[in-house]
């Protein structure tokens, strides 16, 4: 059973940057595709960001490409999100995921195996 622990969350100005940490245990973090993913009050979660096993491989979402930058931390067990120029339209509960079945990340939340309990960005001036 795979444990994942989000952090980093908060009120930020807009144009702001935030880091968030998601923290993995129970498992063998290497093996784990991780993604990231949102959710707006009234809206549906969606794909932000995923990374690959190895984390040679990373893609996004349109709305968050060249803002957001997606990384991971083997050794620590660890998987980031760090969001610059934030806009109003990125407050949202984020949530991380672990897919245990794929080398690369999946745009589907469907496919993830383990989900975090979310964290709560709020861009707001």
């Amino acid at each position: 059973q795979v444990q994942l622990v989000e952090s980093g969350g908060g009120l930020v100005q807009p144009g702001g940057s935030l880091r968030l940490s998601c923290a993995a245990s129970g498992g063998t973090f290497s093996r784990l595709a991780m993604g990231w993913f949102r959710q707006a009050p009234g809206k549906e979660r969606e794909f932000v960001a995923g990374i690959s096993r190895s984390g040679s491989s990373s893609y996004y979402a349109e709305s968050v490409k060249g803002r957001f930058t997606i990384s991971r931390d083997n050794a620590k067990n660890t998987v980031y999100l760090q969001m610059n120029s934030l806009k109003p339209e990125d407050t949202a509960v984020y949530y991380c995921a672990a897919d245990l079945n794929r080398r690369t990340a999946t745009s589907d939340l469907n496919e993830y195996d383990y989900w975090g309990q979310g964290t709560q960005v709020t861009v707001s001036s």
